[in-house]
């Protein structure tokens, strides 16, 4: 447990920044799994029409700071790799 009162405030920034990453990360892991179930389901246009989204989730969410810049770039290639390729 924290003694110090600049400790006591880094625990309470933490649990912040926490819930605030969690909103995007949560958003980025649903609209992958959708995607990728419209895949595996054949539903080739829904899924289409949903990477955008994905895409603009991936941005945000580097762009802020959740992930890294390379880290979003890797998920947009491999998601639209595995689209292409079940076609």
């Amino acid at each position: 447990m924290a003694i110090t009162k600049s400790a006591k405030k880094a625990i309470r920034q933490s649990k912040k920044r926490k819930a605030h990453n969690l909103i995007y990360l949560n958003k980025l892991k649903s609209l992958i799994k959708e995607t990728t179930s419209f895949v595996v389901q054949k539903k080739i246009k829904e899924a289409k029409e949903l990477l955008p989204k994905v895409y603009q989730a991936l941005d945000k969410a580097a762009k802020v700071g959740v992930i890294k810049k390379n880290t979003a770039s890797r998920k947009k290639s491999r998601i639209t790799r595995f689209l292409e390729k079940s076609k």
